[in-house]
């Protein structure tokens, strides 16, 4: 009998232990053969575009999922995670039992509770039952997304009744996945918009705060929280955060100013609450995979709705004075920065200034950086000396073009020739003009109606130079291929008046009216045309470089033309034939506008600053250009210059005679010699004019003017009657 109870209390403890130790072999084998397995690594034969999944590490549950780029793997998504329902919380109410533990298990998914559910139960009061294993969780990219879905989950459940303990505890959990240190996991999570989330939903849970008479200040290292109660009978209120965006980094300043003005339209006490992140716009970059570089903290508002305006001061993370600064809010339906809620008032190398507008759509607000560095000192300089020189110059070409008007226009293609180059050089300085206006009006205060006028104006005036050029061009073409065949001047004329301002003028008024009504017009950051909303540039853009097209065209027509009748001819013509290809090309090019070629290049791969300073350079000097190449450089002009500057020399000389010796004896000397019939009296303007035709034609006359002129301005003699020197014969 003993023996038989031996042997049965064998069979009923040994065999179940015997049976634990062959399971837990079994698992301990399975579990390092799945341990052996590199993480990390897809089977598969890597064909690009190619995808793959992978299980996660042991101890955490998800997948990885892979792209195949170029023969290699690049991980793409992952959910591995640590935290679920079972051991988020502090106690082991909700952890599995070793015995019988699947009845809390099934109990659990029968009732489908959430982890915000069972929070609810466990820790109403202040919510902090989870955050001691939250914050000791790793920061990967399935414990952010866990993190991330209680936190909305919560802002959703409370309706009312945050109070300062459950702000505080909100304010832990997110600090943890806000860290600087988990910033690279965003970009792995599934869904792209869970950094978006995050912020709507702590906007929301701020919402709802109640603030009592004490002001509330919850300062954690990558979240801080401040609120207090306000009124119209407040000076002003002022935020002041100052936070690390790193553990290596120096801290970084923000503050949101209220003025005194706008609190007048508060009805009565209210809450403000605002709110500051020092990484989140990094994360927001790396999440949603935005091109665009977030350069101070992110702060959020929550005001009433009386409030329409606010003062944002925002020191810059990268003090760089080469990158374009743009004040944003983040739109909250489109998940995506919007300039239209900001303008910058201010800006130097440490800080921007900002003014918002609050409202539902934007309650957090920060500022922009370019990626590339689009202005320059160097540009800068260059474009504002060069500016200066190209409107003196188009000055100075239009006197030029005024005082030889009579002598270069007498044949009708001349005549032609010089309308397009005077109203080229009118254009272009008014468009000078207009753009150093629109520059003044898009500095620290937007005057939005004065730069809506000076955008218009300068894309008209610019578009007018490129319609001018391409009438030129016209006009090239018209004498190059229609020989024969002539149109009456004034049907030319009114189609070069018609093309050089017609086309521009309709252009620009239409692209105005177009898009001023929806404020798309206008770049938030400078007065000219909007690219970013309504694509209005474009209305500048397409006709500009079409007219280069077409004036590249000509050019070629006429180095096709002049080369070709050079051919079969000896090699001192061949030589002239090339050196006035190369003095064709280079009048042709600022007449014609082919500097702006360049600017493609520019478009093409804006980073690279030598295209800048090259492109600035041609077109910022191009009233310079067209002043040496268009107008210096002709010979006609130059000729007819001579012979002005020689008349005035005479005439100069004939009116220091008159001043000198008196009208009446130059007359009657005039008279003795037989130049001037006694009979006929001549007014003194009239005198003059007719010695100084004589004197083109009479070179005695030429010098005895020239004696006169010289004794006079030695003193010599003012009595004519006695004058030694003999008149002219």
């Amino acid at each position: 009998m003993m023996t038989h109870m031996l042997w049965l209390y064998c069979f009923v403890f040994l065999l179940p232990t015997e049976s634990c130790r062959m399971l837990c072999q079994v698992a301990n084998k399975s579990k390092e053969k799945i341990s052996a397995r590199p993480h990390g690594v897809c089977d598969g034969v890597c064909v690009d575009n190619s995808h793959c999944s992978q299980p996660c590490p042991p101890d955490t549950q998800g997948n990885m999922g892979f792209l195949c780029r170029q023969k290699k793997w690049y991980k793409i998504t992952e959910t591995c995670r640590t935290l679920n329902a079972f051991n988020i919380f502090e106690t082991n109410s909700y952890s599995v039992q070793p015995f019988g533990g699947n009845t809390i298990e099934k109990e659990y998914a029968r009732k489908s509770e959430t982890i915000t559910d069972m929070l609810m139960q466990k820790c109403p009061e202040d919510l902090s039952c989870v955050l001691r294993n939250i914050q000791q969780s790793p920061r990967i990219p399935g414990n952010i997304a866990v993190i991330v879905q209680l936190l909305h989950n919560i802002s959703t459940v409370l309706l009312t009744g945050v109070d300062e303990a459950k702000m505080q505890s909100y304010s832990v959990m997110a600090n943890h996945i806000l860290n600087s240190k988990s910033i690279s996991n965003w970009t792995f999570i599934p869904e792209r918009n869970s950094s978006c989330v995050l912020l709507h939903s702590v906007n929301s849970f701020a919402r709802k705060l109640f603030i009592s008479k004490y002001p509330i200040d919850i300062s954690d290292v990558f979240i801080h929280t401040t609120g207090t109660t306000i009124s119209r009978d407040n000076a002003g209120k002022n935020f002041t955060f100052s936070m690390r965006i790193n553990d290596m980094g120096s801290e970084v300043t923000g503050q949101v100013l209220i003025g005194r003005d706008e609190l007048q339209n508060v009805p009565a006490p209210s809450q403000a609450v605002s709110i500051a992140f020092p990484t989140l716009g990094a994360i927001l970059e790396a999440s949603l995979l935005e091109n665009v570089t977030v350069n101070g903290l992110v702060l959020s508002v929550i005001l009433p709705k009386e409030l329409k305006r606010i003062s944002l001061i925002f020191e810059k993370i990268s003090k760089s004075e080469e990158r374009r600064t743009q004040c944003v809010g983040w739109h909250s339906l489109e998940s995506r920065w919007d300039q239209q809620a900001c303008q910058i008032i201010q800006e130097n190398s440490q800080q921007a200034v900002c003014k918002c507008r609050p409202s539902k759509l934007f309650t957090s607000f920060s500022i922009l950086m370019s990626p590339h560095i689009l202005e320059s000192p160097i540009l800068i300089h260059i474009t504002y000396i060069g500016l200066g020189i190209s409107i003196c110059s188009l000055i100075l070409c239009l006197i030029i073009e005024a005082l030889v008007w009579g002598q270069v226009t007498k044949t009708e293609i001349s005549y032609l020739r010089h309308v397009c180059i005077a109203n080229i050089a009118a254009t272009l300085l008014m468009a000078d003009v207009w753009f150093i206006v629109a520059s003044y009006l898009s500095g620290p205060v937007t005057h939005h109606n004065g730069c809506v006028a000076a955008t218009f104006f300068v894309h008209f005036f610019y578009l007018s130079v490129f319609f001018w050029m391409l009438a030129k061009a016209l006009l090239i073409l018209y004498g190059i291929l229609i020989v024969f065949h002539t149109l009456p001047k004034s049907v030319l004329v009114a189609a070069l008046f018609s093309v050089g301002y017609g086309c521009p003028l309709l252009i620009a008024a239409v692209t105005v009216a177009a898009t001023e009504p929806s404020k798309g017009y206008l770049r938030p950051e400078a007065c000219w045309l909007n690219w970013d909303m309504t694509k209005a540039l474009l209305a500048f853009v397409v006709p500009a470089l079409a007219i280069v097209v077409v004036n590249l065209i000509t050019v070629t027509l006429v180095i096709v033309k002049t080369q070709r009748a050079a051919i079969g001819s000896s090699m001192f013509q061949e030589v002239r034939a090339i050196v006035r290809i190369s003095k064709n090309i280079a009048i042709l090019t600022p007449l014609l506008g082919l500097t702006w070629g360049f600017g493609i290049a520019t478009v093409i791969d804006d980073s690279i600053l030598a295209f800048h300073i090259i492109f600035s350079l041609l077109n910022a000097f191009q009233g310079f250009f067209i002043l040496v190449f268009g107008t210096i450089l002709d010979p006609k002009i130059r000729e007819a210059l001579k012979s002005r500057v020689t008349s005035a020399k005479w005439v100069s000389r004939i009116s220091e005679v008159l001043w000198c010796y008196s009208y009446p004896n130059l007359v009657l000397g005039l008279q003795t010699w037989g130049m001037v019939d006694p009979s006929i009296s001549f007014p003194a303007e009239i005198l003059k004019s007719y010695i100084l035709l004589r004197i083109n034609i009479n070179s005695d006359l030429k010098q005895w003017i020239s004696t006169l002129a010289k004794d006079c301005s030695q003193n010599l003699s003012t009595d004519f009657s006695c004058h030694p020197t003999k008149g002219p014969s």
